[in-house]
């Protein structure tokens, strides 16, 4: 059984930092491109960012490049999402996600249950 367990997030202030962590079991977690994606109230789920298998390939949407950043950790089957200059637009549930599909940068996927990031002051 799949299991994306976010955590990390909270309330924080215009300019603030989280860090959000996504505890996976249940598959071969290096094996699978991960994702983070973020629902806004009232809009729909938007991409914001995904790594390759080993790491080492990254990409962001540009409304949250060079302030967040894509990591994980296949030993300790682990992504992470390290949000800097949060702006009050990054208001949304942010989820972890996998690729549908194995070894494969497919675009569909499959998400946890998602945590709550509110940059407000």
């Amino acid at each position: 059984q799949v299991l994306l367990q976010e955590s990390g997030g909270g309330l924080v202030q215009p300019g603030g930092s989280l860090r959000l962590s996504c505890a996976a079991s249940g598959f071969a977690f290096n094996n699978y491109w991960m994702y983070w994606v973020r629902e806004a109230p009232g809009k729909g789920l938007e991409w914001v960012s995904r790594i390759s298998l080993s790491g080492k390939s990254t990409y962001y949407a540009d409304s949250v490049k060079d302030r967040f950043t894509i990591s994980r950790d296949n030993a300790k089957n682990t992504l992470y999402l390290q949000m800097n200059s949060l702006k009050s637009e990054d208001t949304a549930v942010y989820y972890c996600a996998k690729d549908s599909r194995p070894f494969s940068e497919s675009g569909t996927y499959q998400k946890g249950q998602g945590t709550q990031v509110t940059v407000s002051s």
